[in-house]
């Protein structure tokens, strides 16, 4: 079973939770074990999974936290447990502040059954942030939701990266939800900005006023020229006919009997889009063969970045691979070769792993 579908499992069992687990006891046993076990944690060693784990803090003795997960011996990640009826807005997590700072652990879970509150130390070294840097909501999520789900599985676990990735995460989160306000209802100060750059009288009030609907109705042209820039470099017709031509000579060349597909041609557009933030395009390679497509960093079978599974009559799904050292493939099914854009945050973070 792929870490998609288990995710999916999961999301089975809050639901069934959400009914018949009253205590935080019946959470752990029917979601929290589960969870850990997804990560791919044997519940059951205690070397590895220590339940009820009690670290002193100061003058506070015998203090126990739910759960303490260990990789190589070390304790690596600490989680508290709420039962699936407490919304984690409400619930009070200061076992887990307190116990952060007292052990080798940079990452902290809060979890209810449902939703799965992950921390760091961000904003000040060895004392756990106020707010998570990635929620994960098992009632609702999306597949790029649960490619960064997979960076906490014990194949892929590598916490430098997690805490990179926590860092990005908590400002573009941040980011986005301040640039979403202003698209919505742009600030005074926001129109000032722009104001000062395109209006030569005096900033009014008046002229704030006359000014905000023209930047607004500029903001919504942008987003909407950013999203038609990008599916013309994915889908243009010539490219994609190019692409597809030299790719086909090449190929029938050395071994005539491998054919590349439109549909693979056009993944391959997407990735290199999505890359295109991180690298020049010309450095994404695509690679055929008769089981399934790769594509290379720098045509290296030491950087894979995807591999399409396209081959298949009634389904399509799609290898995301981990960066170094372990480059772990995660599979997913997916129903449409633009269903790529969904794990762009994941193909990001391979590229630049690698580089």
């Amino acid at each position: 079973m792929d870490f998609s579908q288990s995710v999916k499992d999961l999301a089975a069992r809050s639901r069934h939770a959400s009914q018949h687990a009253l205590t935080e006891e019946a959470t752990k046993t029917a979601v929290v074990l589960p969870f850990i076990q997804t990560l791919g944690f044997d519940v059951f060693n205690l070397e590895e999974v220590t339940p009820e784990f009690i670290a002193d803090v100061g003058i506070k003795k015998g203090e126990k936290i739910d759960f303490a997960i260990k990789i190589r011996g070390k304790i690596a990640v600490l989680i508290e447990v709420k039962p699936i009826s407490l919304p984690l807005g409400q619930a009070q997590y200061s076992q887990l502040y307190r116990y952060f700072g007292t052990v080798d652990a940079k990452l902290a879970i809060l979890i209810n059954g449902r939703e799965i509150w992950f921390f760091s130390d961000i904003d000040e070294k060895n004392k756990m942030d106020k707010k998570p840097f990635f929620v994960f909501d098992l009632q609702g999520f999306d597949e790029r939701q649960v490619g960064e789900l997979a960076r906490f599985q014990k194949a892929n676990f590598d916490v430098d990266a997690i805490l990179e990735a926590a860092s990005n995460l908590k400002y573009v989160k941040a980011a986005a939800a301040l640039i979403s306000r202003q698209l919505a209802n742009p600030d005074d100060e926001f129109v000032r900005f722009f104001g000062r750059q395109i209006y030569e009288g005096t900033l009014t009030k008046g002229a704030i006023e006359v000014l905000r609907p023209a930047i607004q109705a500029a903001l919504d042209e942008v987003v909407r020229n950013r999203i038609q820039e990008r599916l013309n470099v994915t889908f243009s017709k010539e490219a994609t006919a190019t692409e597809t031509a030299e790719k086909k000579e090449a190929e029938s060349a050395a071994l005539p009997d491998i054919v590349t597909t439109e549909e693979e041609t056009q993944a391959f557009m997407i990735v290199r889009a999505i890359g295109a933030k991180v690298i020049p395009v010309s450095r994404i390679t695509m690679r055929d063969s008769k089981t399934y497509c790769s594509i290379f960093l720098d045509d290296n079978n030491r950087k894979p970045i995807l591999r399409l599974y396209f081959n298949a009559k009634n389904s399509k799904s799609i290898g995301v691979f981990a960066a170094q050292p372990d480059r772990a493939e995660t599979r997913h099914t997916i129903n449409d070769v633009a269903d790529i854009y969904s794990f762009a945050q994941s193909i990001e973070a391979t590229i630049a792993k690698y580089l």
